[in-house]
């Protein structure tokens, strides 16, 4: 049991100590009361730039009277936290098969790991390669030497997420967010990510945890086969029999689909099944970047600098007309990195590493769209993103460079990039382009409505020399597999999909939870041999 406290606020110049100390006034409780006493999450608040201070919530446990302490205290800020146990019971249906799962990013890979520790033994099939492997492939694409469509920086172990800034940041407040930030910790993430309010682990350090994590499966009797894609599912009568990958047949009692939100091929192959699919709103538009001392100053003002004080974050967004255009993915000090695993296409997305030293800032500026602009056919949000990226690649040359232009030119109408203080960080190249060519009108009048609306927000955000670099395509998935309560799929039983690529989740943790609960469903099904 513990007492939480928040809104603690204390200044940058003071230690953890003194939020204890104000949490203990608070809570009207002297020191020898106390069985322990931390921080259990911090948060920055920079909205007056003039007080910039730290916001903590505090865990105290106390020796006795917990509850009565809280209720003493009198204050909406101080509750009581039952610590529960999260369990996972275990069904009564037997396994014929192994459980089958398809995909190894965060959702596939969680799903994988609560199966396995429970001792399931589950099948993973990943599409692309070990990380290793991996970044071998995505470093020969980023060097001009041609992409593998097969293992890129949107298919291979760990996702899309594996290549990016390893955001931990969700809006979801699920207990299993525990179990994932626990294993991360496990797995070699910094211990700090439990307590930051955005906490990162960057995209160096989230290889090294995904091949951990891979490893404790396949020690437990998981299996986990690369260069191995989900091909076909046979049913019989109602139920699930096989899978069909790297033209094998594989049985199979129950199969979860983790697919990530770039299998077009693989959502091709599902429509083809009685699955109900659905379009959905998603979004497109550029990576725009900004020196990160400009967005530190615009952030911090005269603080800006200070070593307790993270890079500088930004999100910032606008509606009319019930769309909206934001700011998505902010990557501090991070690049714009060539993300196509399409051969003749050309899609950016946003990297940092732990540090966080790069020169730039970038961030996805991007515009809804929904089937009104792409159409109603479930397919059709995937084929308006290949027209983008296939526009993209014919503008910018035809030689995976990027289209681009500096803010200035873009909000005048104008083709161009006039390079000032921010030079692009992208790894091929960028080519001047026109993004109304490349964009519906719509998109690209959002886009510009943004830029002035935000640069009133944070100042030198619609700097003339920042950088807009496209097309973004990628945001979240453009479809939906519906699934019921028990999380099985919509005329496709035994099939459980999850994740991003089924339209559940939006980011590393909610992906992740998204598997756990997909693999806490299956255990409370089955039983082990």
């Amino acid at each position: 049991m513990a007492i939480l406290i928040s809104g603690i606020r204390i200044a940058l110049d003071q230690k953890e100590e003194d939020a204890l100390a104000k949490a203990l006034r608070k809570l009207r409780v002297g020191r020898a009361q106390v069985r322990q006493a931390y921080v259990t999450k911090t948060s920055l608040d920079a909205r007056r730039r003039d007080r910039i201070s730290l916001v903590n919530t505090v865990c105290v446990e106390l020796f006795e009277g917990e509850l009565e302490a809280v209720k003493t205290a009198s204050d909406s800020s101080v509750v009581y936290r039952e610590k529960k146990e999260l369990s996972f019971p275990i069904g009564k249906e037997k396994l014929d098969a192994p459980i089958v799962i398809a995909g190894f990013g965060p959702a596939g890979m969680f799903a994988a790991l609560v199966l396995a520790q429970r001792g399931y033994r589950p099948i993973v099939l990943e599409r692309g390669a070990d990380v290793d492997r991996r970044v071998e492939a995505v470093e020969r694409f980023w060097t001009g030497r041609g992409v593998d469509p097969a293992t890129n920086v949107q298919f291979g172990e760990g996702g899309a997420g594996t290549f990016s800034d390893g955001k931990l940041t969700t809006r979801i407040s699920d207990p299993l967010c525990s179990i994932v930030l626990d294993e991360f910790v496990r797995h070699g993430a910094p211990e700090e990510i439990r307590k930051k309010a955005k906490p990162h682990i960057g995209t160096d350090r989230l290889r090294g945890i995904v091949k951990s994590i891979r490893q404790e499966i396949q020690t437990l009797g998981g299996q986990v086969r690369f260069d191995c894609q989900l091909e076909s599912i046979k049913m019989e009568g109602n139920r699930l029999r096989s899978v069909t990958a790297g033209s094998e047949e594989i049985p199979a009692s129950a199969l979860i689909l983790a697919v990530g939100h770039s299998a077009r091929d693989t959502f091709e192959m599902l429509s083809s099944h009685p699955f109900t699919l659905q379009p959905k709103v998603f979004s497109v538009g550029a990576r725009i970047e900004h020196l990160q001392s400009e967005i530190d100053r615009g952030l911090y003002g005269e603080h800006a600098g200070h070593p307790l004080l993270p890079k500088g974050e930004y999100q910032l967004s606008h509606r009319e007309g019930g769309r909206g255009v934001y700011t998505f993915c902010m990557c501090p000090g991070g690049f714009v990195v060539p993300s196509s695993s399409e051969e003749g296409t050309v899609v950016t997305n946003g990297m940092s590493e732990y540090a966080r030293d790069g020169r730039n800032a970038n961030a996805a500026l991007v515009v809804n769209v929904s089937p009104e602009d792409y159409g109603p056919h479930p397919l059709d949000g995937l084929r308006f993103q290949q027209r983008l990226e296939r526009t993209a690649f014919a503008l910018a040359g035809k030689n995976y460079r990027a289209p681009a232009a500096t803010v200035g030119r873009f909000l005048k109408g104008e083709t161009g990039c006039d390079f000032g203080r921010v030079q692009p960080s992208y790894a091929l190249g960028v080519a001047p382009c026109d993004f109304d060519e490349l964009f519906p009108p719509v998109v690209t009048r959002l886009m510009r409505e943004g830029l002035v609306r935000f640069g009133r927000k944070l100042p030198g955000f619609d700097a003339q020399d920042a950088l807009l670099t496209g097309p973004e395509t990628r945001t979240s998935s453009p479809l939906r597999i519906l699934r019921g309560e028990d999380l099985m799929a919509v005329g496709m039983p035994d099939i459980y999909p999850c994740g991003e690529g089924a339209g559940y989740a939006g980011g590393i943790v909610s992906a992740a939870v998204d598997g756990i609960r997909a693999a806490r469903s299956l255990i409370a099904r089955f039983q082990l041999d």
